[in-house]
């Protein structure tokens, strides 16, 4: 006999039959989240917030009972089924706030779609069975009829008692885990869920008088050069910074059966400044969040885009700081300006002008607007106009053609790469990102014929990540695995990011093997262009000139308390101790580097960014 023919089961004893059903799609989604998958404790963390719903309903519904338990059931599974989802593509448990932004996750749909397995979908066949069965009317009337049946009171109260209990047993003690992922695990999801909800979000700041930068250096152990290396040696040059979509480091100089990814990418790291250790700063906001950072040398939110949740502030930024130079600002992106909220975003960092959409049109359309080849046509159009005003510029020039899920048009593939590279996302990406290098060549040449290129300043740096770890399949990884030369790909080799930078006041090429991250941008460029930054709080540090140490803490794409030092990855457990270690080399673990007093002062430096910003002015009501 089915189980849907089990009038007892479903019918008369639904609470039974759902919480049964949700403990399996819990099952599920633990089985794609966390390393060691479902277990027998997962039957004591899911299946209690299951019950304590189902309990509610049987004590106060005393008609439409069966439509009060399809409704919570649909419910909950689209909550496992957006865990999962979210997971795939960010590597994070999701919460309502990330769901709040659910008009962006829209935008990037087929990236989204692109990650899921059919069997995900299984998490929705109770609903697709019942629903087929409740529309034969007899059926319908009958399961009413069965579960309007009154359980006793008695057994429901001992039920939801105990459920509540287990619940705040498995929520209570985890509260302090540093990791989102650990902290999932440890309550259960529909428990972290919950809990997120009503956890009060206010955090205590840290009084705006006492966030100096003699502060800042001290956590950060810089000692200020008497005489800065290469101090003003691009001042009064233009400045371009061109943001590399989903571009990382392995990129450079790859070859790939005797075919090289990025020819002109390459040959600018050969004959410029080339920082190898070079990493992401970024959050939800991903590439909106790499503008905000590189041009703050602030850190990202501790939830939200940046976009979403700074943009009404008056931020301290590059832009403002050149404007006080005489420069003209703009900012050059393809998508639409409300796109994460950018209207608002350069509102906030002072930009002159922006082009988006609208300026570059439908013609070549990939993804969310104009290919990459259109972004640098007519940017280069627009950056030879303001040239010839007078005045110098500073425009930051944001590709999107190499966007997950990197499925360009055929017209764009401009190289074959072998069979064993066909129908995966590591090929896609290759062939993406490979486009992407020759729109770059083109603009790097239009440039230099329009006389632009040798009398600008120019840095060239990934957003973000393109690979997730977690949105590999076995194929995928195996690929990865060649790419490095027999060695796992990594975390650390995740969120590194190249960074060059292409200097006409400086001679000769180097390699640069010191750490930096996206927010040590803004004061690398102030020194190179000699505007001083006494009067302005960030917390980056030049690049050239801070060569000894440097802390890059983490969020979001890894779990909070994750920072990098000049050594390693250190990627937080509940706390410091129960934290994993990953050389920056990438050439396995040997022994912990890191030490609990930097990891003190990775979160130090997060909440006196955070107390900053919140207690900066907000530019609307200025």
């Amino acid at each position: 006999m089915s189980l849907f023919k089990s009038n007892r089961l479903f019918s008369a004893r639904p609470i039974l039959f759902f919480s049964f059903v949700m403990l399996l799609k819990s099952y599920l989604a633990w089985m794609v989240i966390f390393e060691g998958g479902p277990s027998w404790t997962t039957l004591l963390k899911e299946l209690p917030f299951a019950l304590v719903v189902y309990s509610l309903i049987e004590w106060f519904a005393s008609k439409r009972k069966l439509l009060y338990y399809l409704i919570a059931n649909l419910l909950m599974t689209t909550i496992l089924f957006a865990v999962i989802m979210y997971y795939k593509y960010y590597g994070v448990i999701v919460t309502y706030f990330a769901l709040a932004q659910v008009n962006q996750v829209t935008a990037v749909k087929n990236s989204v779609f692109s990650l899921m397995d059919p069997y995900f979908l299984f998490i929705f066949t109770d609903i697709v069975i019942i629903a087929f069965l409740m529309m034969r009317r007899k059926r319908a009337i009958e399961w009413k009829k069965l579960s309007m049946r009154k359980e006793h009171r008695g057994v429901i109260l001992g039920i939801l008692s105990v459920s509540l209990v287990l619940c705040l047993f498995n929520v209570l003690p985890n509260r302090a885990s540093m990791n989102e992922i650990v902290k999932a695990e440890q309550m259960g999801i529909l428990n972290y869920e919950a809990y997120t909800l009503l956890s009060s979000k206010n955090t205590e700041l840290v009084d705006s008088n006492q966030i100096t930068q003699d502060h800042i250096k001290q956590i950060k152990q810089i000692n200020e050069p008497a005489a800065p290396i290469l101090q003003g040696s691009a001042e009064g040059k233009n400045l371009i910074i061109i943001q590399m979509e989903s571009m990382q480091n392995f990129l450079v100089g790859l070859e790939v059966d005797g075919q090289e990814i990025m020819p002109n990418f390459t040959k600018l790291a050969k004959e410029n400044n080339y920082f190898k250790h070079f990493y992401q700063q970024v959050g939800q906001g991903n590439t909106s969040d790499a503008e905000f950072v590189v041009n703050t040398s602030l850190y990202i939110p501790p939830r939200g885009a940046a976009t979403q949740m700074y943009a009404g502030k008056e931020l301290p930024s590059l832009p403002k700081l050149l404007q006080q130079k005489g420069y003209d600002t703009t900012t050059f992106h393809t998508n639409v300006v409300e796109f994460w909220n950018r209207g608002e975003l350069y509102k906030a960092l002072g930009f002159d002008r922006y082009y988006d959409a609208e300026f570059f049109g439908e013609e070549d359309t990939v993804f969310f607007g104009a290919s990459d080849e259109m972004l640098y046509k007519k940017t280069a159009d627009e950056l030879e106009r303001m040239g010839e005003n007078g005045k110098p510029f500073y425009a930051h020039v944001i590709s999107m053609t190499a966007h997950h899920p990197y499925t360009i048009p055929e017209d764009k593939h401009l190289m074959t790469l072998p069979e064993r590279y066909e129908n995966t996302l590591v090929g896609d990406y290759l062939m993406a990102q490979h486009y992407a290098d020759y729109a770059l060549g083109a603009f790097i040449e239009d440039l230099k014929q329009r006389g632009i290129w040798e009398d600008s300043l120019i840095l060239l740096y990934g957003d973000h990540l393109g690979l997730p770890i977690y949105s590999l399949d076995r194929d995928d990884k195996e690929l990865m695995q060649e790419i490095y030369g027999g060695k796992e790909y990594t975390y650390t080799d995740m969120i590194n990011i190249p960074l060059v930078v292409v200097n006409p006041g400086q001679t000769g090429p180097q390699v640069f093997e010191q750490l930096g991250g996206q927010v040590d941008l803004l004061p690398t460029i102030a020194n190179l262009m000699g505007v001083p930054l006494d009067n302005q709080i960030h917390f980056g540090q030049d690049l050239y000139n801070q060569s000894a140490y440097n802390i890059l803490p983490q969020r979001y794409y890894l779990p909070t308390g994750s920072f990098l030092s000049s050594q390693e990855l250190f990627l937080s457990g509940s706390g410091f101790a129960d934290g994993k270690h990953y050389p920056l080399a990438g050439d396995g673990n040997s022994q912990q580097e890191t030490t609990e007093e930097e990891y003190t002062s990775a979160l130090e430096l997060l909440k006196l960014s955070d107390s900053y910003v919140n207690q900066l002015p907000d530019w609307k009501t200025e």
